[in-house]
């Protein structure tokens, strides 16, 4: 959508129509009431949505990030002032790409839902997630509302790696991708099909790798906002239409960032509040939790290139809020307590790979029935995950395992590609509670470890409690920590600190992991009655 600088005159009082992040509500100087001044603080949200797009439709904005090979994939947050975020629903409801993505003789991980793009389009009032899968082709969903149902429109041969898409002033769709050379890519008028694609750009080769494209129309300007990972954020502008020729400017390069032990704020995007004040969501490395997202303003020079405002030469640990109309509603935590009530999950939780949906259901709680025989929780389906509050936090499950058999393992894990976890062994009619570590993996995401155990109790009875706490502050590695109860209240510590690893190649940070798989026959289960994470 064409905008005004945000710096001209209010007095011209133009409305602008409701559009994407770019676009949407007016530039009225007595609009809804605004929000107080307050701050916030950076990260905005301390948990794992990395590859951050971003817009604003009239006024509520939303944002999409990878999940890799977590199902399902492309979560759809949701805000109301650019600060407090809820995990609205997901764009990819499976991971439809091959049997890798169903544990099926193969496995997905770091594959599946890399950088994307999400973007709405005011003709049709329809939300686009458009992706690529796997360097092989390109997938668009469409949804009218976040929440979904969410469906495939179309398949397009081309892959555009991360992709920015478009809605151009004219309605045409326009995709920006690529890694080095920048290409842009104009889709039919349905968006089910590439009408031309063009190169663009080609990095200097004293830039290096510019990718994570985002796509922008702005006061006629066109603009692809790129990242060089993992430390800068560069923008090209083009005068002449959205095949160019652009230039290029450094947005930020070997900023310091707001997490103390974490990397450069960058990739991410822009987007306008309904005032006229543009903000910049990057995301900072900050493992073993992953990639966070942090906000900072930003103002436009004269001849129309984005600055990011700074604090003593950093991105700002704490900045004013954004001037918005208050907000119609308190977003839904994050964080807090899930008893599984309801027909569904809450869009919390991702499964590890695409879920067996014979061998689990909610109500009543959440019944896992073993989908897998292996000693190996990496090959086990119907792991479900939530992500780790920063920079600390732990989950606390109530299990019912009366209903395991011979062989069965579940538990709590603390999951990555080095994982270790705390839950139940039944083994010749005897239950104990164990703390088992030595899950790994190597660099082609290969089982190297099925795990060892280090600690156990015999247990009685049908339930018990188990708890993970999780470091996830960033700069080295962190420890977890486990233990477990048979009342709720008095919690026994069980097997040493775990070493929360901080590399990045996994991508994905640490997550919380419910599981229950066999290991001798299918036929058992487990019931989660309650499951909580909480912060100190």
């Amino acid at each position: 959508m064409d905008l005004s600088w945000s710096h001209q005159p209010l007095t011209r009082r133009r409305t602008l129509a409701a559009a994407t992040g770019l676009a949407g509500g007016a530039l009225l100087p007595h609009g809804p009431a605004l929000a107080a001044a307050t701050q916030y603080t950076n990260p905005v949200i301390w948990q794992d949505f990395a590859d951050i797009d971003i817009m604003r439709v009239g006024d509520t904005y939303y944002a999409s990030a990878s999940t890799m090979h977590y199902s399902p994939g492309a979560p759809v947050l949701r805000s109301y002032d650019l600060v407090n975020w809820e995990i609205a629903g997901h764009a990819v409801p499976v991971l439809d790409f091959g049997a890798k993505y169903d544990l099926n003789g193969a496995r997905g991980y770091v594959r599946g839902i890399w950088a994307s793009s999400l973007a709405y389009r005011p003709s049709n009032r329809t939300f686009y997630w458009l992706g690529q899968i796997d360097f092989a082709r390109t997938y668009l969903y469409t949804a009218t509302a976040v929440e979904g149902p969410w469906s495939r429109l179309t398949t397009i041969s081309t892959p555009y790696y991360d992709a920015g898409l478009l809605v151009d002033t004219d309605d045409t769709l326009y995709v920006a991708y690529g890694n080095t050379t920048i290409s842009v890519a104009q889709l039919s008028p349905d968006g089910r099909n590439q009408v031309r694609t063009q190169e663009v750009f080609r990095t200097p080769s004293s830039v290096g790798t510019l990718e994570g494209a985002r796509f922008y129309k702005i006061n006629g300007q066109y603009y692809i906002f790129l990242t060089r990972p993992a430390n800068g954020q560069y923008i090209l502008k083009s005068s002449s239409g959205p095949f160019g020729p652009y230039t290029m400017r450094q947005v930020l390069l070997d900023l310091r960032g707001p997490i103390p032990g974490g990397g450069v704020p960058h990739q991410g995007g822009l987007v306008r509040t309904q005032s006229g004040a543009w903000y910049y969501m990057a995301f900072v490395d900050a493992y073993p939790g992953g990639r966070m997202p942090a906000l900072a303003p930003v103002t436009w020079t004269a001849d129309g290139w984005p600055v990011v405002q700074l604090v003593n030469g950093a991105w700002g640990t704490t900045y004013p809020s954004p001037a918005v109309p208050t907000p119609p509603r308190q977003v839904t935590p994050m964080t807090g307590v899930d008893t599984f009530d309801g027909t569904s999950l809450k869009p919390r939780w991702e499964w590890n790979h695409n879920p067996d949906n014979t061998k689990w259901s909610v109500g009543n709680g959440l019944t896992l029935r073993t989908a897998t025989v292996t000693h190996d929780l990496y090959w086990a389906r119907n792991t479900l995950t939530h992500r780790i509050q920063g920079p600390t936090s732990t989950a606390t499950v109530q299990l019912d395992h009366s209903a395991m058999r011979d062989g069965d393992r579940a538990g709590l894990a603390l999951l990555r590609d080095s994982s270790a976890w705390i839950g139940l062994k039944r083994d010749g009619g005897a239950t104990r509670v164990v703390m088992v570590t030595g899950l790994t993996m190597d660099g082609n995401w290969n089982t190297t470890g099925t795990g060892t155990e280090l600690a156990s109790a015999p247990v009685s009875g049908g339930r018990i409690w188990l708890r993970a706490n999780a470091d996830i502050r960033p700069g080295a590695p962190r420890p977890g920590t486990f233990s477990y109860s048979t009342d709720g209240i008095t919690f026994t510590r069980l097997g040493p600190a775990f070493s929360m690893g901080n590399d990045w190649r996994f991508f994905m940070g640490y997550r919380f992991a419910l599981f229950n798989h066999a290991t001798q026959a299918l036929g058992g289960a487990v019931r989660v009655t309650r499951f909580e994470v909480s912060t100190p």
